[in-house]
């Protein structure tokens, strides 16, 4: 048998239980975490702590140890006797005109960087995007192997009247022909004239597209210029003064090779088939007469190559790069 005092030990421990309060768990929780926190501190400034304690002063709680530990580790304000008195600008008489510009304190200037400052700083335009530098070069291509196997489809039958008799117009050197006869020159011709066609229609609407037209298109109010740009490029004139991307006389020649290179598309999809497009034949005069236009719009392309060049000569290395990067250094017109 369990004594009285026993019984009411158990009794005790077991409404203890039944009394459990959580809340408490979560304070002494917190005590233990602020106990840890307070012990991290200490641990981590021994140093402090022990001279506090020696010194028989009671240590500072935590709040107040960090907020001295703050103020102790501000810089020190510097004292009057060892601040460095400012450089006093040099004295110019004031009678002097150029005196009193040298005693204004000059503007901050920023300096350049090592390769500018080397090489002199320079201007630079992006005249050309990535769509035109791509279809000018494939272009150029294009048209050079279509010229050249156009010379010897025409060495075929040189004339543009009747087959019989026939009567030759022209007599074009072979070595500057493509094909080798009439098939194979047809096969290159046909084959670079789709290369020739969407190049051309990328590039006219990409510049409709994004407005760069109205920088190159030809207007009435260009005239003027064009002789002077023409004394200057090939009479050695003097250089008029450019204002704009392109001069009157480069917006006359790129102008007109758009219209020269619809021509030819054209023209030369009725040659290829004549009698679907017969109503397209008729309105240029015939199948006879779309050759002689299809022939005169070579001839705009090969009198256009060497004026380009001249031009491209003429105005620079800077001038050629810019068709290969884009960007155009130092432009005349800026």
């Amino acid at each position: 048998m369990f004594s009285r005092g026993a019984a009411i030990g158990v009794i005790r421990a077991i409404a203890r239980t039944r009394t459990f309060d959580p809340l408490r768990v979560k304070e002494h929780r917190d005590d233990l975490r602020f106990e840890r926190e307070s012990e991290v501190k200490s641990n981590d400034e021994p140093e402090q702590s022990l001279a506090g304690e020696s010194n028989g002063e009671k240590p500072l709680p935590p709040d107040a140890r960090s907020a001295s530990e703050a103020i102790a580790r501000a810089p020190a304000p510097p004292s009057k006797a060892t601040q460095p008195e400012p450089a006093s600008p040099p004295q110019v008489p004031a009678s002097s005109s150029m005196g009193a510009l040298a005693a204004a304190p000059a503007a901050p200037t920023e300096a350049a960087p090592p390769e500018e400052a080397a090489a002199g700083t320079f201007v630079s335009a992006y005249e050309h995007s990535a769509v035109v530098r791509f279809c000018h070069w494939l272009n150029a291509v294009a048209l050079g192997i279509m010229i050249a196997s156009g010379w010897r489809i025409f060495i075929a039958f040189p004339s543009f009247g009747a087959r019989i008799p026939e009567h030759r117009l022209l007599k074009i050197p072979d070595a500057i022909t493509l094909g080798g006869w009439l098939g194979g020159a047809l096969e290159w011709h046909y084959t670079f004239m789709w290369v020739f066609t969407a190049t051309g229609l990328i590039y006219v609407g990409y510049l409709i597209a994004s407005g760069e037209y109205r920088t190159m298109l030809f207007r009435p109010r260009d005239i003027p210029g064009v002789w002077p740009m023409v004394r200057h490029y090939f009479f050695f004139g003097p250089e008029p003064k450019q204002t704009e991307a392109y001069n009157a006389l480069q917006k006359f020649a790129y102008t007109t090779i758009v219209f020269c290179g619809t021509l030819s598309v054209f023209t030369g999809i009725v040659i290829l088939r004549p009698v679907q497009l017969s109503g397209l034949a008729w309105l240029m005069g015939g199948f006879h007469l779309t050759r002689v236009w299809h022939f005169v719009a070579m001839c705009g392309f090969v009198a256009f190559i060497p004026g380009h060049l001249v031009m491209v000569a003429l105005h620079g290395w800077n001038n050629f790069m810019s068709m290969v990067r884009g960007w155009k250094k130092n432009p005349e017109y800026l």
